[in-house]
């Protein structure tokens, strides 16, 4: 159930099938293993193992482990005491130890074999691309998995004892483990490599302490809000050891321990650290009562007693907190893990068509000062047709559409606002007489490279050819089309068979070109027996001329 290192490993394959193999059909297969890869990390449950600190101490044990400590990641669901007993297994004429405090030179000289096994708590090491808030079902994987430093914490009492509140005088000595590699790895234990101690106040524990709690109650309510279905009976637990003073005794211990008078005067360097505490109590009043609100959802008639009790102690406790510490609120839960859409993507889909600006083009057609406009919206009014709709119309069509393109024009002109109305009445006459001087029709039977001539071209490109050739026309084939170039504007004017084909009067040469290869007699059956050059602009003489 490790999803996240398959992941990782799916992605080293996915690059190889993708750009080396190119094997398209493992790389579908594989894609679709890390879809439910993802999909099982946010809403399967996976069970967090222990990890336990194991010392092995005296020279009866071999060379490799003797006065070593090792931490070993415990079994699914598996517990201290059952993994002592298969630990013991192994060595069965060992001694358990009873203290988890290091043991003296006595005991790692002495030639028997004495193990000390105790739980530790995996201490959090977030990978760094973690930077901002993210689910707990994401981030409990990292709790007990991809870690390398490991603490365990042992209460000490130091100066008189107060037997009124314990927490006063409870000072926190706390081991951190730091081992060779992460766990886990290519075995289920690693050695420590070094150790270090740390004391901790009792001011700082109870920090710790509300931070925890804190952070507990928040990760259950995202956990009820992912899945409905779970159960409510830790939730009724958590909330109600916390919120009913007869349980626990909440934080009216830390009250009564540091925020006196007489502590404020002997510790004074903990003014910051006092007020950080008073904060995390403040803030617990929101999360408690998003959970009561869960709670209340989804409690059942039978304990629909326990659950107004439950309320009636949360009002006090409300009442008290924020009359002393103040108020905080927090955004809602479902908003956090609803991402919404920025406002301006929001307004870009949700915006009328009437309150768009013009494109570019139809907007730089109209005027240069205008006002500035985007593209991609309505003005498409302007933009010339491509030819494959042209195509495919027929005027009938053109009418229809501009018969509903009058409806929508003046169901658009009641929703635009006084700006767009003068805008609109401005250039509405520009728009209709550009759009009618691009609309042209061809049919269907025209190639689409070029448009067809007109009627009076054609017959006036004939009339030249008969009245300038020296021979019958040529085959259609062989005649030079013109340059195909953009079309804008059909606009043609009466020229002659040169001027069509791209040359002018001042550009024809004196030589005519030479006459094609000589394919057989019959080729120039028709032309004169003589070779002098004729004018192409003059006819010859009548007695030239060979009848076919």
């Amino acid at each position: 159930q490790m999803w996240e290192e398959a992941i990782a490993l799916g992605k080293e394959l996915a690059e190889q099938y993708e750009n080396e193999m190119f094997d398209y059909e493992q790389l579908s297969e594989l894609l679709r293993k890390q879809a439910q890869f993802y999909e099982n990390i946010v809403k399967v449950i996976r069970p967090k193992p222990d990890y336990f600190a194991v010392g092995y101490y005296g020279q009866g044990f071999p060379t490799f482990i003797r006065n070593k400590v090792f931490i070993y990641r415990g079994k699914e669901y598996e517990r201290r005491e059952d993994f002592e007993a298969r630990l013991l297994t192994q060595f069965p004429n060992a001694e358990k130890m009873k203290t988890t405090s290091p043991p003296g030179e006595d005991i790692k000289n002495s030639s028997g074999q004495y193990i000390q096994c105790f739980t530790v708590k995996p201490k959090l090491d977030l990978p760094s691309k973690f930077h901002r808030p993210v689910s707990e079902q994401i981030v409990s994987f990292y709790r007990v998995n991809e870690v390398q430093r490991f603490e365990y914490s042992r209460p000490v009492r130091k100066g008189e004892k107060n037997p009124d509140n314990e927490f006063a005088n409870m000072w926190i000595e706390r081991t951190i483990y730091v081992t060779a590699y992460k766990l886990p790895g290519i075995l289920r234990w690693f050695e420590v490599k070094s150790v270090f101690m740390v004391e901790i106040s009792p001011l700082e524990n109870a920090i710790e302490t509300m931070q925890l709690t804190n952070d507990k109650i928040n990760n259950m309510v995202q956990q009820h809000l992912n899945d409905p279905n779970l159960p409510i009976n830790p939730l009724s637990m958590l909330l109600n050891g916390i919120v009913d003073p007869a349980v626990m005794g909440g934080f009216t211990n830390y009250e009564k321990a540091f925020f006196t008078e007489k502590y404020m005067h002997e510790h004074p360097e903990d003014h910051d650290k006092i007020e950080k505490l008073k904060d995390l109590i403040a803030w617990q009043i929101p999360f408690l009562a998003e959970g009561i609100r869960i709670h209340g959802e989804k409690v059942t008639e039978a304990l629909r007693p326990f659950h107004e009790r439950m309320e009636a102690c949360f009002r006090q406790l409300r009442d008290k907190v924020e009359k002393q510490y103040g108020v905080r609120a927090v955004l809602s839960s479902l908003d956090d893990r609803r991402g919404s859409r920025p406002r301006s993507m929001v307004r870009s889909f949700t915006m009328p068509s009437s309150s768009r600006p013009l494109s570019v083009a139809s907007v730089s057609s109209i005027s240069s000062d205008s006002t500035p406009s985007r593209p991609g919206s309505d003005g498409f009014v302007l933009e010339p047709l491509l030819p494959k709709k042209m195509h495919s119309r027929s005027q009938d069509k053109l009418d229809k559409d501009d018969l509903d393109k009058d409806k929508k024009e003046k169901k658009k002109e009641k929703r635009n606002s006084k700006h767009q109305e003068i805008f609109d009445k401005e250039f509405k006459s520009t728009d209709i007489s550009l759009q009618q001087s691009e609309a042209v029709i061809l049919s269907e039977t025209i190639s689409p490279l070029r448009p067809q001539r007109p009627k009076s071209q054609v017959i006036n490109v004939i009339s030249s050819e008969r009245r300038f050739s020296v021979s019958p026309s040529p085959p259609s084939s062989q005649v030079t089309p013109p340059p195909i170039t953009p079309r804008t504007k059909l606009s043609f004017s009466m020229q002659s068979n040169l001027e069509l084909n791209g040359m002018s009067s001042s550009d024809i040469p004196d030589i005519p070109p030479p006459l094609p290869l000589k394919g057989s007699m019959a080729d120039y059956g028709n032309l004169m027996e003589s070779q002098d050059l004729v004018s192409p602009t003059t006819s010859p003489p009548a007695h030239q001329r060979v009848s076919p």
